[in-house]
């Protein structure tokens, strides 16, 4: 393999790695917030075991692996080779465009973490890749039905999950709330909290098995396709050993990191929580993710998680909603797919541009100086285990990380709490 060619393609891992890290620490609220929020784990000790079945979980299967980027992309062929036109250059196009579509899935969870808000890792990607694909090889490079035989594409793959699975589980989490509370209406709330904190600490930890299982093999999808690509690996049914472990220890440590900000808005500003109605939501979340991971479906776990919180709220008598924060949480689901596009589909241009082993260290350099800015920036604010618990304030917002998405984090501005400043 040429030098220059082995280079991007060590790039294209690289970052593909640390997109799983982001996802790990971006999604750690989905498994651990109500535990944290309810006392039933300490904060540390929460974010330890997350990452622990994280790391397990990504062993149990490769359904996700093999579906994710021929779900919404036409990189490949029926049975899954890379398309014979990418290969003219030793596959380097096509390293391109997963590499910037990688960064833009990247900058965009960095910059909904900056923000506290719990956007999907999944959709982040899928329209990284998409917007690449469409910058590289034009609107028909997108898959956006698929043959109509089955539910595929983008539409199928993404946006109707996003629409469905949050129902799904506000229903199935707002029913065993309702429930939980009517079976155990004569329990003293002592005995009842204590009992259902045990039950949280099972199913969060189901919770991260699960997301372990589906998140983590997207990652080892997109590196497989670039080691089929280069020549370096020719099973299109399989994924290699080495590539499942880097991706479940990228992961997890990811997961252990804490992702603070959105654990503090996922446990402490959507709905006001106690352990009945964690374990309801917790329980709710695990049996979604862990059903559409059986059947290859590239699911959110955010987007269940979150559903499954909501549910919570409605199905206890009494429970306060923040409407506002949920009203923000949707606005940036929303935008998650275009956004995330759009950053993807600029650095192809980049990259494309300069050209060549030049084009993809120019887009590597560019994330490498957008983390480092966002990461200083959230030291104006810091949220970790110390004071993620402190009690919700409302009416004081985060800051904003860069000029140029002012007008962004106004619509979606996102109160902290006054003793979370530093």
């Amino acid at each position: 393999m040429p030098l220059e060619l082995l280079v991007v393609l060590l790039l294209v891992i690289a970052t593909a790695l640390a997109f799983d890290f982001t996802n790990g620490f971006h999604d750690t609220g989905n498994a651990m917030a109500t535990s944290i929020a309810t006392g039933a784990l300490k904060p540390k000790t929460a974010v330890m075991l997350s990452a622990l079945l994280n790391l397990v979980g990504a062993f149990l299967s490769v359904e996700v692996a093999l579906t994710v980027t021929n779900a919404v992309v036409n990189l490949q062929d029926d049975v899954g080779a890379p398309r014979p036109e990418l290969l003219g250059d030793g596959g380097e196009g096509l390293l391109l465009i997963v590499l910037s579509g990688l960064v833009g899935a990247i900058l965009w969870n960095l910059l909904t973490w900056l923000w506290s808000l719990p956007s999907s890792s999944s959709h982040a990607l899928f329209g990284g890749l998409v917007g690449a694909t469409i910058a590289g090889l034009g609107i028909g490079g997108v898959n956006w039905v698929g043959d109509g035989t089955r539910l595929d594409g983008v539409v199928g793959k993404v946006i109707l999950p996003a629409l469905v699975s949050p129902v799904v589980a506000i229903i199935v989490s707002g029913v065993g709330t309702w429930l939980v509370f009517t079976i155990t209406r004569g329990m003293d709330e002592k005995r009842r909290e204590r009992g259902f904190r045990w039950g949280q600490v099972g199913s969060a930890s189901l919770i991260s098995l699960a997301h372990g299982t589906n998140d983590a093999q997207k990652t080892m999808g997109v590196i497989t396709l670039a080691l089929i690509a280069t020549g370096n690996w020719t099973q299109l049914h399989a994924v290699p050993f080495w590539v499942k472990v880097a991706c479940a220890v990228a992961i997890a440590l990811g997961t252990y990191l804490g992702g603070w900000r959105i654990i503090r808005t996922l446990g402490k500003g959507l709905v006001e929580i106690n352990s009945p109605q964690g374990m309801a939501a917790d329980a709710s979340s695990a049996a979604v993710i862990l059903a559409s991971s059986h059947m290859g479906f590239a699911l959110s776990t955010t987007h269940v998680a979150t559903g499954s919180i909501l549910g919570s709220g409605l199905g206890r008598s009494g429970a306060k909603v923040n409407w506002r924060v949920a009203g923000r949480m949707l606005m940036s689901w929303a935008i998650t797919l275009p956004a995330a596009a759009l950053a993807g589909a600029v650095m192809w241009l980049v990259g494309h541009l300069l050209g060549g082993l030049f084009g993809a260290l120019a887009i590597f350099v560019i994330l490498l100086a957008a983390a480092s800015l966002m990461y200083l920036h959230s030291r104006k604010s810091t949220i970790d285990h110390s004071n993620v618990n402190d009690e919700w304030v409302e009416n004081v917002t985060a800051p904003r990380p860069l000029a140029a998405t002012t007008e962004v984090a106004d619509l979606i501005e996102l109160e902290q709490p006054e003793g979370s400043r530093a």
